[in-house]
């Protein structure tokens, strides 16, 4: 049985919380600009993060986008509210499983997920849902920890993990190969973080 569902995710990311901030703030800033920046986000554009935490993307969000924010704990999305009034950022934040987003079809011109892909039990559905809400020719960025598609799982790396998705995080998903089934498309690849383990993916819907 998976230890990975929403469940242990709300628990294990509601313990923390506290220490979100630190844990994760400074390490991925540049990275997090960085993708962001790749988006060239216009004016008035709808903008979805998904599996956003505590809000630490809106300080490189521009405040004339029309933004939506949601994670699948409430204590981050306190956190992320309380950002938002701080930074006087004008969001719509909520509980929301990536897994099933209430949005209707062809809502967002943009798309977020940062540190969500590797985490959420079920990243198939998750890129599916982004996919869905995505407009024709809109856009998306991942940012997170991917095992390279020419590599093969070792035993360490499949042993490790089972520590690793216990605490936080799957280190052994393909990026590639959870996007086959999609029809989205790779449109830029950047390595970042600890050598290239971290790459931040810019990604396009067929118009």
């Amino acid at each position: 049985m998976s230890l990975n569902t929403n469940s242990w995710n709300r628990i294990r990311y509601t313990l923390y919380t506290p220490i979100y901030d630190l844990l994760v703030g400074k390490i991925f800033t540049a990275s997090r600009r960085k993708s962001i920046d790749m988006l060239q986000i216009k004016p008035g554009e709808k903008v979805l993060l998904v599996g956003a935490g505590t809000g630490l993307d809106f300080d490189f969000l521009p405040k004339n986008a029309e933004v939506y924010a949601g994670d699948i704990t409430p204590a981050m999305v306190s956190k992320m509210q309380q950002r938002a009034k701080r930074l006087q950022f004008n969001a719509t934040v909520e509980v929301m499983d990536g897994q099933n987003l209430h949005f209707p079809d062809n809502t967002f011109d943009k798309l977020i997920l940062h540190l969500i892909v590797a985490v959420i039990p079920d990243p198939v559905k998750c890129l599916q849902e982004a996919e869905r809400v995505l407009k024709p020719g809109g856009e998306a960025v991942i940012f997170d920890k991917f095992r390279p598609q020419n590599q093969q799982l070792s035993k360490f790396r499949a042993f490790f993990n089972k520590l690793t998705s216990f605490l936080f995080s799957d280190i052994t998903r393909v990026i590639e190969n959870l996007l086959t089934h999609t029809k989205l498309k790779i449109v830029k690849d950047l390595p970042a973080n600890f050598n290239g383990n971290f790459r931040i993916l810019k990604i396009q819907k067929p118009l």
